[in-house]
């Protein structure tokens, strides 16, 4: 027996964003796998508020950053659709785990900048590479990029280098994939109320005050005003937009 709903895989889904969008996408009637880095108790706790929403979900670890651990985890992923899902196929793919690193560009360090490389562009890259077999035709992607790829704060610069390389890799894959009729589109937050970066927009009244003021709606990011848009671009509402980058920023810098 398959299963009824659409399953979308996310990374990074314990936690900010990404949970925002799980939580999105089981609204909308799709079943969940997320993956968490280390802290599997709140991976679970977005399990369990799937499931009250009455939809299946499985959280599996992950370090996007290991790229040697990809075929091990897609392992992993057929296990549990065979199991949970009673499938083999996911229908979409959501690439949004990852860290920043606050260094200006003459501060950057060799070693930050490979590990952006591996979190923000070689995981997008392989981790998708390594699922296309799992993936059912007519499906979508959605890799996370950000808005600092049309403006530029200081100390966001190889995190920001490496989302302008998402961008692009978005297209190519969009292009790749088009006869599967497989989607990929970029969603780029501008800056939103989470602990990424040491949750510096949400607890640095200065920095949060500075962007509001440059923003059209007069206020920064939730993770809510993240979720919806990418639920909406793994649904059949979407199905022509494609290869698209859709900023999800409020208005800032208009």
């Amino acid at each position: 027996m398959t299963t009824n709903s659409k399953i979308a895989l996310i990374t990074g889904g314990s936690r900010g964003l990404g949970r925002n969008m799980a939580i999105q996408l089981a609204k909308k009637g799709l079943d969940v796998i997320i993956t968490y880095h280390s802290r599997s108790d709140e991976a679970q706790n977005v399990v369990t508020e799937i499931e009250k929403l009455g939809q299946k979900a499985v959280a599996l670890q992950l370090d996007v950053a290991d790229s040697k651990s990809f075929d091990k985890f897609v392992s992993e992923v057929k296990s549990v659709l065979a199991l949970t899902f009673h499938t083999d196929k996911i229908d979409y793919l959501v690439n949004n785990a990852g860290v920043g690193v606050h260094a200006s560009f003459g501060e950057t360090t060799e070693e930050q900048f490979d590990n952006m490389v591996n979190i923000h562009l070689k995981a997008p890259f392989f981790l998708t590479q390594r699922l296309l077999p799992q993936f059912n035709n007519g499906g979508g992607i959605v890799n996370i990029a950000s808005g600092l790829t049309r403006f530029s704060f200081t100390g966001y610069d190889a995190y920001a280098t490496m989302k302008g390389g998402v961008e692009t890799l978005s297209k190519y894959q969009a292009k790749f994939l088009g006869d599967r009729g497989i989607r990929v589109n970029i969603v780029a937050p501008g800056a939103i109320e989470t602990d990424f970066g040491g949750g510096a927009v949400r607890d640095n009244k200065e920095l949060n005050d500075m962007i509001s003021s440059l923003t059209a709606l007069g206020r920064v990011g939730l993770p809510d005003d993240i979720g919806g848009v990418v639920a909406f671009l793994c649904s059949d509402d979407a199905k022509w937009v494609n290869g698209q980058r859709i900023e999800v920023a409020g208005g800032i810098f208009l």
